[in-house]
């Protein structure tokens, strides 16, 4: 049977309340559905890979340009090919050092020349490049020779005060030595100087000089109760001089014998010192 208007009027809205309920179930699925979209991912997960892609891109950049640097613009030698060792010369005179080099196949540039204190005039005492370094054929080899120590002659000193001869040696450029010893010369005299005066010294040298600490001393002895004759004696034997003589009333032993001195026993004195004597008398003086 055909179904009527009205029938056919409630059938419609049926269908059209279930398409739009199943719509709205759809869409009902809040932010978790939202989560789960395809389109949603896709975003999130773009940003590290295009980071981690320029970061490729960047170091395969990086060690292209690299290899061009090295292998194209500026390409490194091959290591120690047809270079040449330079030989150790210290202590060659200067035709020896020229022999070295040409059979290296090195050439001498510059030589310098400088007074040293113990090499050998004529003698390499250094060298650049150093023995043992590397250079190309051909390069040039600078060479210091030594043309000896520095000579000086020891000046004359024997006028001067000790500390004015010292000065003067260390100012000339010798190292000085000072001893002292007992002389007949002043104190503070120059005794001896070694090496003598005149005499040629290679810097640094050592001089050796002597002042005098004055005439030795002399103990004065004990006289008293010694003859006239006997004292006098051993005044001059040590070294003195016998002054005055003064004689005085004695009786018995005491004649003829020293009864007093001056100085006195034990005092110490220099050479020639005068020493008075008191003599005993039988009559008084």
């Amino acid at each position: 049977m055909r179904a009527g208007p009205e029938e056919a009027r409630v059938k419609l809205g049926s269908s059209l309340r279930r398409r739009r309920g199943g719509a709205r179930r759809t869409g009902d699925e809040g932010p978790a559905g939202d989560a789960a979209r395809p389109s949603s991912g896709l975003r999130v997960l773009a940003q590290p890979r295009v980071l981690g892609l320029a970061a490729l891109v960047a170091f395969g950049g990086w060690g292209l340009g690299y290899l061009a640097a090295t292998r194209v613009f500026f390409p490194t030698p091959d290591a120690l090919t047809g270079l040449v060792e330079v030989p150790e010369v210290g202590g060659f005179t200067l035709p020896e050092v020229e022999q070295a080099l040409a059979t290296a196949g090195l050439d001498l540039s510059l030589v310098e020349q400088f007074r040293h204190p113990e090499a050998d005039s004529g003698t390499v005492v250094g060298q650049a490049p150093l023995g043992g370094q590397l250079i190309l054929p051909g390069g040039g080899i600078r060479v210091a020779v030594s043309v000896g120590p520095d000579r000086h002659q020891v000046p004359s000193v024997s006028r001067l005060p000790g500390a004015q001869a010292a000065d003067l040696l260390r100012a000339t450029g010798f190292e000085v030595v000072v001893d002292s010893v007992e002389s007949d010369l002043p104190r503070g005299r120059v005794v001896e100087l070694r090496p003598e005066a005149g005499s040629q010294l290679a810097l640094p040298a050592e001089v050796r000089l002597t002042l005098s600490l004055g005439p030795p001393s002399i103990e004065m002895p004990v006289l008293l109760g010694l003859s006239e004759v006997v004292a006098r004696d051993s005044v001059r034997a040590l070294g003195l001089a016998v002054g005055e003589v003064e004689e005085v009333f004695r009786f018995g032993r005491d004649q003829g014998r020293v009864v007093g001195q001056e100085p006195p026993g034990g005092t110490q004195l220099e050479r020639g010192t005068a020493v008075r004597l008191v003599v005993g008398r039988r009559g008084g003086g």
